[in-house]
């Protein structure tokens, strides 16, 4: 039984910290760094990844600047921006990027509240997949004689804890980034 615990506490953990760095990429009309996290660019034929590449900082609330290490990647740089999927044009004197956020519309404020309660939903469906799952295998290790019945009985008691504690702090990532979003 602490095995299935400790296996379920482990999948649901690492179930919320993707949806927790997900949200970071999310844009909200907010410069920050971890907007670039998913953009690759080809450096001498391998994918890095643009904060390997260059130092990005946030001067002001909708600029990015980034600041590549050779000078000789900054057209690489713009390319993989402009190939992703963020919606930004960059701006380069050369040696600096610019990436400004531009302010956003009411309107495409309420479709990425959408799209933020779809992918919360998605996620609070794993996590009670993973309930589900959890609860099968304790009631296997009740059939074969592995477990008691009380023994099963508090399994499932505390599975739903855990679930339950999961979905919340799901929710409560989802308020705060709608409540990022939807401030003007």
């Amino acid at each position: 039984m602490n095995e299935v615990m400790r296996q379920t506490e482990e999948k649901m953990n690492k179930t919320g910290e993707l949806f927790r760095k997900e949200m970071l990429t999310l844009r909200a009309g907010r410069a920050h760094p971890s907007v670039l996290d998913k953009v690759t660019v080809d450096y001498y034929g391998t994918p890095t990844p643009i904060t390997q590449l260059a130092t990005v900082n946030v001067p002001e609330p909708r600029l990015l600047t980034i600041l590549p290490w050779d000078r000789g990647i900054t057209a690489a740089i713009e390319k993989a921006i402009l190939k992703s999927d963020l919606g930004l044009t960059p701006n380069s004197d050369g040696t600096v990027i610019r990436l400004n956020f531009p302010a956003l519309t009411q309107d495409r404020r309420r479709d990425l509240v959408k799209g933020l309660h779809k992918r919360s939903e998605e996620e609070k469906v794993s996590i009670r997949n993973l309930r589900r799952a959890a609860v099968d295998s304790l009631k296997a290790g009740e059939k074969d004689g592995r477990l008691s019945e009380d023994e099963c009985r508090r399994g499932q008691d505390e599975v739903q804890k855990m679930t339950d504690r999961h979905i919340r702090e799901i929710e409560t990532i989802t308020a705060a980034k709608e409540k990022e979003i939807m401030e003007v």
